[in-house]
């Protein structure tokens, strides 16, 4: 019997040891996350795919800078050198040395910003695309306002805790900002560099800065960018985007003492679970029996959806058809209709529905359960394709 019991103890320390050592990549096989804050965005659709006190403002440190980088990407003044001013390198925190009359490229700056999180190139990026640091800001909450960060208000263009000035994001808005960024190529190719050299009118030698996001320079294969961030006050955050077999995901924590960890915990539990799904196919559609317009109507764009297994069975679409005059011709890729695509009742997207002259291939849609056709006299503008 006490043989049994000291194998059984063994066992039981052998069971916990391997639940430390080995990490899960399932989110709900340990409940969640370290971050005070984090969210989980499918970054085509905008779809939440896991979320924990999202919309709760908080300082945010350093990944402020992805707002600073993507309006020095927008401004168009990527090619201009900019003389660097006393003022943009008096700042603490980290820097990429930066020195009074220095000449540099504002593209140039832009790498050191988010490879190597120099202050001091916020402020000499702000200087320059925005006139002034005070005036930088000003664009920094418009722009805000623009995607459609409503927890967010920014003080400064590199996240630093100032003594009385607010500062704050969520990871929510983050995401949004992330989201948007990632449509900017010149700023995803930033984002996504591992090691940026840069030349150096102040020194003898060259700039080289190496990413400090290590699941893109080695922790992660499918990382494709994002920021770090660390003040005393914030903690630990980060902004990261990840693409496997056509997903793009993105994924924001506050105040984590493990993010590398659970930013690849969160990949991996979107990817595994809600795969991207191809609901509808360009081409013909079938559903629509419309005598004038059977064989006749089709989709220019497939509309995907991350879905996990079972709301796979909850799509619905609904081919909405235009009643066709009688005294007007209906022309060649003339708008006649719009697919309607809901989940459980509530929409999650639209495509045009246009009519060919001539016959067309269709397809048969599987994904969704219940296809019907309404026909009715559409008012308002339709969605793009």
């Amino acid at each position: 019997m006490r043989r049994m019991k000291k194998w059984l103890i063994v066992g039981i320390i052998g069971m916990f040891l391997i639940g430390i050592i080995v990490p899960t990549n399932n989110v709900e096989a340990f409940g969640g996350v370290s971050a005070r804050n984090a969210v989980l965005m499918d970054q085509k659709t905008g779809r939440i795919l896991y979320g924990k006190a999202m919309h709760d403002p908080e300082r945010i440190a350093s990944i402020t800078k992805i707002m600073t980088a993507l309006l020095a990407v927008e401004s168009g003044k990527l090619q201009n050198t900019v003389t660097i001013s006393s003022r943009a390198v008096q700042t603490e925190g980290s820097s990429i040395y930066l020195k009074p009359g220095q000449k540099i490229k504002l593209e140039d700056m832009v790498y050191g910003l988010m490879l190597r999180s120099g202050n001091d190139a916020a402020n000499a990026i702000a200087e320059a695309v925005g006139g002034s640091i005070e005036g930088f800001v000003y664009m920094m909450n418009e722009k805000a306002k623009e995607i459609g960060m409503s927890h967010t208000y920014f003080s400064n263009p590199s996240g630093l805790d100032q003594e009385g000035k607010e500062h704050y994001s969520s990871a929510y808005d983050m995401a949004l900002l992330t989201r948007y960024a990632m449509q900017n190529p010149a700023y995803a190719k930033i984002a996504g560099t591992k090691v940026h050299r840069a030349p150096n009118t102040a020194e003898s030698w060259d700039y080289v800065w190496k990413n400090k996001n290590k699941l893109l320079t080695f922790m992660y294969k499918y990382s494709t960018g994002g920021k770090t961030g660390f003040t005393k006050k914030a903690r630990r955050t980060l902004v990261s985007t990840a693409s496997k077999n056509g997903m793009d995901l993105i994924v924001v924590t506050l105040d984590d003492g493990q993010d590398w960890k659970d930013h690849m915990s969160l990949f991996e539990y979107g990817f595994k679970n809600y795969p991207l799904t191809k609901v509808l196919h360009n081409g013909g559609i079938k559903e629509v029996k419309n005598n004038l317009y059977r064989g006749h109507v089709y989709l220019k764009n497939d509309f995907q959806f991350p879905l996990n297994e079972s709301e796979k069975k909850q799509v619905t679409v609904t081919f909405e058809m235009t009643k066709p005059s009688k005294n007007k011709r209906i022309q060649n890729d003339e708008i006649v209709g719009k697919a309607i695509i809901e989940l459980e009742g509530e929409q999650i997207g639209a495509r045009n529905i246009f009519y060919s002259e001539s016959k067309v291939k269709v397809f048969t849609n599987e994904i969704f359960q219940n296809g019907k056709e309404v026909l009715l006299n559409l008012m308002g503008e339709h969605t793009d394709g």
